[in-house]
C-alpha cells in the first residue's frame, strides 16, 4: 500500500525563520508543530523534510553543520513521538541551476522513487511559492502555504490552501 506523506519545508514551517540557520541554539520549533504532526501521524501520515539550504553553497556553513542540526531536529521529533521518514536537502545556490533546488521538483521526485508514496493522498507544506511549485511539478497537488515564514503573495499563489501556521494543519488535511 502506498504511503500518505506530508512533505515539510523546514525553515518557516518546522522552525521559526532564521536567515541561514546553522546553529542548534538558533533553532526554535514553531508553536504547535509536535501536536499537529502527532495528530497526523495517528491518521497514518509519514513525514519527509524537504529543504533548500543554499547557505552551504554560499559557504556560510558546511554540509556537516547542516547534518548536525538535522540529526538534532529528528531526535527532538522522536522525543515527542514523531517519526520522520526521511530528510533531504539541496545545498546549491540558485545560480547553480541544479535539479534539486525548489522550485524544481528533484528532491520530491527522489523521495517518490525511494518510497511508495501516494501522490493523491500526500501533501506539501511550505512557506514560499517555491515549495508549492516544486510539489505541483512533482504531481503533488494537495498543498498548503503557511504564513509563518517568508512573506507570501496570497493573490498569486498556486497553493490550494493558506493557513497561519503548521498548528492549523490538522483540520485541513483530515477533511
Amino acid at each position: 500500500m502506498d504511503k500518505k506523506v506530508v512533505f515539510l519545508d523546514r525553515d518557516g514551517v518546522i522552525n521559526e525563520e532564521v536567515s541561514y540557520l546553522h546553529k542548534i541554539e538558533d533553532f526554535k520549533f514553531i508553536n504547535g508543530i509536535f501536536s499537529s504532526l502527532k495528530a497526523l501521524q495517528d491518521l497514518g501520515y509519514y513525514f519527509i523534510v524537504v529543504t533548500n539550504q543554499s547557505g552551504i553553497g554560499r559557504g556560510i556553513y558546511t554540509n556537516e553543520d547542516y547534518k548536525i542540526i538535522d540529526q538534532w531536529m529528528k531526535k527532538e521529533f522522536k522525543k515527542n513521538g514523531i517519526r520522520i521518514l526521511y530528510s533531504i536537502h539541496c545545498p546549491h545556490t540558485q545560480e547553480e541551476n541544479c535539479e534539486c533546488r525548489k522550485p524544481k521538483p528533484g528532491m520530491l521526485e527522489k523521495c517518490l522513487k525511494l518510497f511508495q508514496i501516494s501522490k493523491d493522498d500526500s501533501w506539501m507544506v511550505g512557506d514560499s511559492e517555491r515549495d508549492i511549485e516544486a510539489a505541483i511539478k512533482a504531481g503533488i497537488t494537495n498543498n498548503i502555504l503557511v504564513r509563518s515564514g517568508h512573506p507570501i503573495s496570497e493573490e498569486t499563489t498556486k497553493a490550494s490552501t493558506i493557513i497561519d501556521s503548521i498548528k492549523d494543519i490538522v483540520n485541513i488535511i483530515k477533511s
